[in-house]
């Protein structure tokens, strides 16, 4: 089945199958199914092709995803970075927006990688 340009699992049920859709997380894979009538724990092969077409039809008009949503985002951050505020500085420097702290982690982004070592001295091989 495909919707929005997606290829979604035919295996999986329909509830976590609509997931693999950037933009259609838990709550609103359960609405869709809810609107369109359809329980959650039907396969994605045993869908008929009208209930396929309610599903395709409800995300396309009532959801924004994929690429339109990711677009959306990038511009989002665009802003931020074009008005340097704080968050827009912080996505400039390729470091935490959200107040995590960096002593420990993020550390690769930052280019501070230390390597582990034993404890120094050197296994002898037996001859």
């Amino acid at each position: 089945m495909r919707i929005a340009g997606t290829n979604i699992p035919k295996e999986k049920k329909i509830l976590f199958s609509l997931r693999y859709l950037y933009g259609i997380g838990t709550t609103a894979s359960q609405k869709v199914l809810d609107q369109a009538g359809i329980d959650g724990n039907v396969r994605t092969k045993d869908l008929t092709t009208d209930q396929q077409d309610k599903i395709r039809a409800i995300v396309e008009k009532s959801y924004k995803t994929e690429g339109d949503l990711r677009r959306e985002v990038q511009a989002n951050i665009k802003a931020l970075k074009d008005i340097k505020c704080f968050r827009g500085i912080r996505h400039m420097k390729h470091l935490p927006v959200r107040g995590q702290n960096t002593k420990r982690n993020s550390r690769t982004v930052r280019g501070n990688t230390r390597k582990t070592m034993g404890s120094g001295r050197r296994v002898e091989t037996k001859t």
